[in-house]
């Protein structure tokens, strides 16, 4: 898995039987590679953010490289559910990345987030008109019994998320600083809602992991027109780095399942010898767990930090670039030169 690690943890953390299935804190223990209960892929969905038709396909800049997205009047969803802040996207290349000693212009043009929570915590509210709130609160439950992350009721906070009804399963990914959308519409679970709770804090999804060649077969022919973006790779994109764990996490809630988007009733994804498994979003998979606590460490000191611990081995989005933490330094990757050591100062990257 991997993280932004705004998770590549995509070590991320990829994604999520009876009257269990929407009630997480009922379910057993997941041992990561399996679900706890047998699902069928009728009884939970990959999420979208919009759940009637994909959006129109197009081509933006986003953290240094240019990605697909669905374009729904302006507003950018990349793989099926990952919105993107708007002052983060740019329809042409912008300058990332400076040379040492050179001056950055006044005013930047994309986004300046960290992508990571402060103090392990997250601030959220939930709107008044949203039906079904347990799920949101369950989910919160969930997610604070398996990992060091906090949720805390918003008072006034600037920074927070805030849990709202729209037409699918939607969230950013990591803090993008204000108020930030989840979108939740009916036919969004308790799993889902713990899927984009995950992206929220940092996830991207784990089938899009650098290495997932190793593990499955894209069944592209299979796949709905116009998603088929959402099953490229991050390092398709030019933006992987390392990996959180040593084996693609078929239990993972932030992974799809074999026939998720498919046009035509055959898996999309299946193992290497050709089986299928199912999608799992009843829970945090034991990866997950390891994955999110990697990427957020218990600190038990009385002090209250202000930028969160990144760890050694793990890709973030940080100021709107996307870099790979090494020996306590950062490097940032291009097909045309490779990994180049870089720094930052006063809110902008540049070359060491």
């Amino acid at each position: 898995m991997k993280k932004l690690k705004f998770i590549y943890l995509l070590p991320a953390i990829a994604l999520f039987a009876s009257c269990s299935k929407d009630n997480p804190n009922e379910l057993e223990e997941i041992n990561g590679t399996e679900p706890a209960v047998e699902m069928v892929e009728t009884e939970a969905m990959a999420e979208v953010a919009n759940e009637n038709a994909p959006g129109n396909i197009s081509e933006v800049y986003f953290g240094g490289h240019k990605i697909p997205v669905e374009d729904f009047n302006g507003d950018y969803v990349y793989q099926g559910d990952i919105l993107l802040p708007p002052d983060m996207v740019s329809q042409q290349e912008v300058k990332m990345i400076y040379e040492k000693g050179e001056t950055p212009p006044a005013n930047k043009s994309v986004g300046r987030t960290s992508g990571r929570w402060p103090n392990n915590t997250v601030y959220y509210a939930i709107d008044g008109n949203l039906d079904n709130k347990a799920r949101v609160t369950d989910a919160i439950k969930h997610w604070e019994s398996k990992t060091n992350i906090k949720f805390v009721q918003r008072t006034s906070q600037s920074n927070y998320v805030y849990f709202v009804s729209g037409s699918g399963c939607s969230s950013y990914i990591g803090m993008i600083g204000g108020k930030q959308n989840i979108t939740l519409s009916s036919s969004c679970s308790t799993g889902n809602t713990i899927h984009e709770i995950g992206h929220a804090i940092g996830l991207w999804h784990e089938q899009s992991r650098v290495d997932r060649e190793n593990f499955v077969t894209i069944n592209y022919n299979n796949i709905q027109s116009g998603r088929e973006h959402n099953f490229y790779t991050y390092a398709k994109q030019g933006m992987d780095g390392n990996e959180y764990t040593s084996s693609l996490d078929f239990g993972s809630i932030m992974m799809y399942g074999s026939y998720s988007f498919s046009s035509n009733g055959q898996p999309t994804i299946t193992k290497k010898d050709g089986s299928t498994f199912n999608i799992q979003r009843s829970g945090l998979s034991s990866g997950d767990v390891t994955g999110i606590n990697n990427m957020y460490p218990y600190s038990s000191g009385g002090g209250t930090t202000t930028e969160p611990l990144y760890v050694n081995g793990n890709t973030y989005v940080v100021y709107g670039v996307t870099v790979y933490r090494y020996a306590d330094k950062w490097y940032w990757y291009s097909r045309t030169s490779g990994w180049r050591e870089v720094f930052t100062r006063g809110g902008y990257w540049f070359f060491a």
